[in-house]
C-alpha cells in the first residue's frame, strides 16, 4: 500500500518555506550583497521582486502561490499516480 500526500499540508509547508526563502534571498540582497545574482535570476519570473523591503515582499508573495499551487498538483498527481 502507497502512501498518500495531504495535498492541502504539502502545498501550504511548500508555499511557506519557498515565500520565506525567496524574502531572506532579497533582504540579504539588499542588506550584504549576498544573493544578489540570485535576485537577479528570479526577478524576471516574480513581477516586482528586488533586492528590497517591498521588492522581497512583493516576491514572498509571488512565491508563495507559485509554491502552493505547484506543490498543490504535484501532490494531486502524485496521489492520483500512486493508487
Amino acid at each position: 500500500m502507497s502512501a498518500k500526500l495531504d495535498v492541502k499540508a504539502f502545498s501550504l509547508s511548500a508555499g511557506i518555506l519557498w515565500s520565506l526563502s525567496i524574502l531572506v534571498m532579497g533582504v540579504s540582497a539588499m542588506v550584504c550583497g549576498w544573493a544578489g545574482k540570485f535576485v537577479s535570476a528570479v526577478a524576471p519570473f516574480y513581477v516586482g521582486y528586488s533586492a528590497s523591503v517591498v521588492g522581497s515582499i512583493i516576491g514572498a508573495v509571488w512565491a508563495f502561490f507559485d509554491a502552493a499551487i505547484g506543490c498543490a498538483l504535484w501532490a494531486w498527481l502524485y496521489n492520483k499516480l500512486a493508487k
